[in-house]
Parts: structure tokens; sequence; C-alpha cells
């Protein structure tokens, strides 16, 4: 009998991984570059409303977040949330705000950009668009989120009383997107995305939701039909980024590149500099492996 049920284990969590790779979305991210030493993942949220989550007329897509999580060759793991409007150099067009370079070249240019900055070259390249947010949270039962602020946000949506409260996926995409309401802005915005991704990872890893064939199956489904990832990756390299962000999380090893304005004017409007323009010695510490959370908490005063 125990070797039976061993076997239907094994077949159950065969099918859920072969099955969530034949629903994964795949598109041509990645560029021919040459590799840099450890793994790094590129985890974007695309602001199309071509999937119906959010309708107010909006026409085309941006990035509407980019978080970077990378192992280092000494194995330290970060999750560094770069802020859409950025300050950067996208190869081809000059300098702009990150989330531009997605709006002129899809996925190959945000990385193509995103390598620029960062000096490291990206192996795995995972998006999620706004409505599979949702469908994901909505597969985990909803979670637990928290913000010390009254909101009531007409951009995103978001009505909230302050203090922790179990979000469903509609509260969670709009937790996610507000900024007009937030003193932070995209920062502020970051912080909380961050926060609905591990919050869902880790009701997600709960025994309840994997040892329960009903709750794993509806997770899989969702979380596979809400992904677009770069050809070469699959199911498997999903779990990895995953169990990476979360060990960033136990570290304290998350936030963004040491900022000096959060309104720097440009030709591009508004944006956010980075310190020395393009923080080269946070980025050349992020791939020896030597950040401390220091490092990731730097904002103007």
């Amino acid at each position: 009998m125990l070797a039976f049920l061993l076997v239907a284990v094994l077949a159950w969590i065969a099918f859920l991984l072969w099955d969530a790779n034949q629903h994964l979305g795949r598109t041509d991210a990645l560029p021919a570059t040459a590799d840099t030493a450890g793994t790094t993942y590129l985890l974007t949220g695309s602001d199309s409303r071509a999937d119906g989550a959010v309708q107010d007329g909006t026409e085309g897509q941006r990035a509407d977040s980019i978080m970077l999580v990378n192992v280092a060759p000494n194995g330290q793991t970060v999750a560094v949330s770069l802020p859409r409007d950025t300050y950067v150099e996208i190869p081809g067009y000059g300098w702009d705000k990150l989330n531009a370079a997605y709006s002129y070249g899809g996925e190959a240019l945000l990385v193509q950009t995103v390598e620029a900055l960062s000096g490291l070259s990206v192996d795995h390249y995972v998006e999620i668009g706004m409505g599979g947010v949702g469908e994901i949270v909505d597969a985990v039962g909803g979670v637990e989120l928290c913000l010390d602020s009254d909101v009531n946000d007409s951009y995103s949506g978001l009505v909230w009383t302050s203090g922790c409260h179990v979000a469903d996926g509609t509260t969670a995409l709009a937790f996610s997107r507000m900024r007009y309401s937030d003193p932070l802005g995209d920062i502020g915005r970051a912080q909380r995305q961050r926060q609905v991704v591990t919050k869902t990872i880790s009701t997600a890893m709960s025994p309840s939701t994997l040892i329960n064939p009903v709750s794993a199956f509806r997770l899989e489904r969702a979380g596979a039909g809400a992904l677009t990832v770069d050809q070469g990756s699959s199911v498997v390299d999903v779990a990895r980024l995953v169990l990476a962000f979360r060990k960033a999380g136990d570290a304290g090893l998350t936030g963004t590149p040491p900022i000096v304005s959060l309104g720097y004017e440009t030709d591009a409007g508004s944006a956010v500099l980075l310190e020395d323009t393009t923080a080269p010695d946070f980025f050349a510490s992020l791939r020896a492996g030597t950040l401390t959370a220091e490092d990731l908490a730097s904002l103007p005063g």
C-alpha cells in the first residue's frame, strides 16, 4: 500500500509539471549575450489591458513592475525591484525611463536594458499579466496583506482600511498597482508588490495547498496560464525563481538600488535617478554577492 501511494504521489507531481509546461506562455525574450556567473531571473508585470483585468481605456503596454532576482556564485540571493521610472540608457533609443524599453521593443529590449544597467546576463525571463495576479491569489484562497494607512484610490481602485486584511485577487491587484495615493510613489508600490509576491508564495507553499489535489491543480493551472517565460525556461525554472525570491526575503535582501531622486527632471519627464546615475557600485556588489540589507534600503532623505 505504501509503495502504491508513493507511486501515485510521484505520478501526480509529474502530471502537474507536465501540464504546467503545456500551459505556460512562451516568448523570445533573451538575446544572445555572454553569460555571467550565477543565475539571474527577470520577473516583470505587464500593464497590458488585453486580459480584461483592468478596463480604463488605456492602450498599449509597458512593464508595470520589474524585479531582478540574482543568485550570485557564492550563493547570496537578492531580489531587487527596479522602479519602472528609473532613468537608464536604452540600447538604440538613448536615455529614457526603464519601462519605456518594453514599449519600444518588447521583452527582448527590456532584457537588454536591464543587462546593460546591471552588468548581469538574464538567464530566465518570467512575465505575468495583471489578470494573472488576481487569478493566482484567488487560486490560493486569498492572502493577508498589510498597509498602515487608509486608501481610497480611484486610479487603482484600491479601497483600504489601515491594518491587515485577507485580500482576494481583485484587491491584491489593486494593492500592487496603487501608487498615486502613496507618498513614495513607485517605491511604495514596489514594496507592496514584493509583499503580494511573498504572501502568495507563502500561502501557495503551505501544506494545506500542496497536499490537496484540488487546490494544487487549481494553483498549477492559474499559475501556468498567467505566466509567460522565455523559450528555454520551464516550470522547474519558475519554481527555482519562487524559491530564490523566498530565500532573499528570509535573508532580508530585498529592496531597490540606492536612489538619489524620485523626481529627477528629464526630457522623458520626471524619473527616478539612481546613485551616480546607474548605481555602478551597487550592481558590482550584486554581481559579487556582497550586498547587505542596508545597501537595499537607500532612499532620498
